[in-house]
């Protein structure tokens, strides 16, 4: 079985399921995708990803504010982001980190924010959910200052095996998406390949991102089934032995999606 350990259930483009949602996760199910973990990312969606998981048995989520959805000159404050973790729904803290692609000039912002959500994590225990961009060195940097005595995932991992192994080295995790899957993403490829057994997580980042042969259309949970299979062929081994792998890692990491 396997786990979309990262999607956006909340922004789904629905139209090849009639528009419901219940026959999109269906879709997934029938393809062997036994869990879901729909992702926050901002204070406005908090509530439709805690309504999500407390809808289906299989889907957990996780709550956060991403780098891109901050309140222009303002973090968000410790004491929401402690009180909207405290939910048996709640798995996860996230997703956070640091885009400098898009808004270099909120560096600042985005580091204190990020700070904020590794208090949480200290905090709570929870793992926390990295979205990185472009930011390298400040990525690592804050991880390495946040000494968390948990376990992380870098989502939706594109950069090299030089920050991957640094990742790992602090105890992260790394999760690929379709990007995997792309005529240029070799280096990622190169990655993909390295990452411990144990360490590696598969996603869609839906409705982002589907993988070949789906690119260029509304990335659906289903198609994580497609990151999977390409995963397995590329690491050598049986689709069934990746799925297995990166369920238990899954169940490792987010110890309360039970």
């Amino acid at each position: 079985m396997l786990v979309d350990s990262h999607c956006h259930l909340d922004r789904l483009d629905l139209a090849a399921h009639d528009g419901s949602l219940d026959a999109a996760l269906d879709a997934a199910r029938a393809r062997g995708v036994s869990q879901f973990l729909c992702i926050g990312v901002s204070a406005d969606n908090a509530r439709a990803v805690k309504d999500l998981a407390d809808r289906y048995a299989d889907v957990h989520c996780s709550v956060g504010v991403h780098p891109l959805d901050l309140e222009p000159g303002a973090a968000p404050a410790l004491d929401w982001l402690l009180g909207e973790l405290n939910h048996p729904r709640v798995v996860a803290i996230g997703e956070t980190g640091l885009d400098y692609h898009y808004e270099p000039e909120a560096a600042e912002l985005q580091q204190e924010a990020f700070r904020l959500h590794l208090e949480a994590a200290k905090v709570t225990g929870k793992p926390v959910i990295v979205h990185t961009r472009e930011a390298r060195a400040d990525t690592l940097a804050l991880l390495r200052e946040a000494a968390l005595p948990q376990a992380g995932v870098l989502h939706c991992f594109t950069e090299d095996w030089e920050m991957a192994k640094a990742a790992l080295d602090i105890g992260f995790y790394i999760s690929l998406s379709g990007i995997v899957t792309f005529r240029n993403a070799e280096q990622l490829r190169e990655v993909a390949r390295q990452v411990p057994v144990d360490r590696l997580l598969v996603e869609t980042d839906s409705p982002y991102l589907a993988p070949v042969p789906h690119r260029g259309k509304p990335n659906l949970p289903e198609y994580v089934r497609e990151v999977a299979e390409y995963l397995a062929v590329l690491r050598g081994v049986s689709f069934e032995t990746l799925a297995e792998q990166t369920t238990a890692n899954f169940r490792r990491l987010f110890p309360l999606a039970t």
